[in-house]
């Protein structure tokens, strides 16, 4: 058998341990391995009768090229978050098709968010055998409680958070600490709990100045060291102000001014404290992965070529309750992940609330 390996959307610390495991368990079966470059763009630049196109984008793996990947972040095979449907030129998923025929690749193993792991499901629908695993530092992927690279994040933002506060404390301000997720608020809102900050926004719900303002002013006084800390996610949304149309944009196409730096012009307006603004942006996704990302990274892996190995297709890698297992591909397609702020949230207070842990798996869903 001859699998391709590519990986789509925002890198993550794991990728490159997932992607050593997926090349060493396919090597053991005797496979050969492809891995191609910068997700699905790299496809689009592929001529199968120009070997130049396909050297460029695509690598040979072997055990040397995977020797100690695993050990550094981001993906050594670069990503992009390209679709092939939405071209310019119109759809081609066609010529995806016709590259993996002309190439020889019997199945795909996709490592990527939501955006790649669609066109996933959509290969899939054609016929063509295909593995996804879910990797994004939201954790947003419907189908699983756990994606690769969410683990890290929440590492990273805690350390940052806490740094912070000996700035914050210093000049006696309230910090606003800004983390990536457009859409959903689980980012935010485990990274606030962890630690242990007085509020928390998250894309679920709308900030109220009128309501968080004077709670934050009240933190700061009864805090005993005149400061206090707020997490919000880059997606929440402040009441009185016009929805921008920002969340379908991608990471690197925002608006001026995110909500981190919006929120506290307003806090400074109307209590005059002052305040210590940090997006923490890429600092979240950047460097090695965390011992739980490694390891999830290397379980996922090894699932896959399971699973091909199997004769299984048109499955996603999952972990539910604490348990590895699989799905079918095109379940994240079913809704869109948020966070469950009935029972994880307190909307009027902006915390974190868990009503009910017994039962519920690591990671609240």
């Amino acid at each position: 058998m001859h699998i391709g390996i590519l990986t789509g959307g925002g890198d993550v610390p794991g990728l490159n341990a997932c992607i050593r495991a997926i090349t060493l368990g396919a090597l053991d079966e005797g496979w050969t391995v492809t891995g191609f470059r910068r997700g699905w763009e790299g496809f689009l630049r592929i001529d199968p009768d120009d070997p130049a196109t396909v050297a460029a984008q695509s690598w040979p793996l072997d055990r040397a090229r995977v020797r100690g990947i695993d050990r550094s972040g981001g993906t050594i095979l670069h990503t992009s978050r390209t679709d092939p449907r939405t071209q310019k030129e119109g759809d081609r998923t066609d010529h995806v098709l016709h590259v993996l025929d002309r190439l020889g690749i019997d199945a795909m193993v996709t490592l990527g968010g939501d955006g790649t792991l669609r066109f996933s499901a959509h290969l899939a629908e054609q016929g063509f055998t295909v593995i996804s695993i879910p990797k994004t530092m939201d954790n947003d992927v419907h189908g699983t409680d756990y994606c690769i690279g969410f683990s890290t994040a929440i590492t990273r933002s805690v350390e940052a958070i806490n740094a912070l506060r000996t700035t914050t404390r210093s000049h006696e301000r309230i910090g606003v600490v800004e983390l990536f997720g457009r859409r959903s608020g689980e980012t935010a809102l485990l990274s606030g709990f962890l630690a242990q900050v007085a509020r928390t926004v998250i894309a679920e719900v709308p900030a109220d100045p009128d309501i968080l303002v004077p709670l934050l002013a009240e933190d700061r006084e009864q805090s005993g060291e005149n400061y206090a800390m707020c997490v919000i996610s880059e997606g929440a949304r402040i009441v009185g102000e016009e929805a921008s149309g920002e969340l379908g944009k991608s990471a690197t196409h925002r608006i001026e001014g995110g909500v981190g730096q919006r929120l506290a012009r307003i806090i400074e307006a109307r209590t005059g404290i002052g305040t210590v603004v940090q997006e923490l942006a890429y600092l979240m996704r950047a460097g090695e992965p965390d011992a739980m990302d490694r390891m999830v990274g290397f379980a996922f892996g090894g699932l896959a070529v399971q699973l091909l190995r199997d004769g299984q297709a048109g499955r996603m890698v999952a972990l539910t309750d604490g348990n590895y297992c699989h799905v079918p591909n095109d379940t994240l397609l079913e809704r869109q992940k948020s966070v469950d702020t009935a029972n994880l949230y307190d909307s009027t207070a902006y915390r974190a609330k868990l009503l009910r842990i017994e039962g519920m798996p690591m990671f609240l869903y």
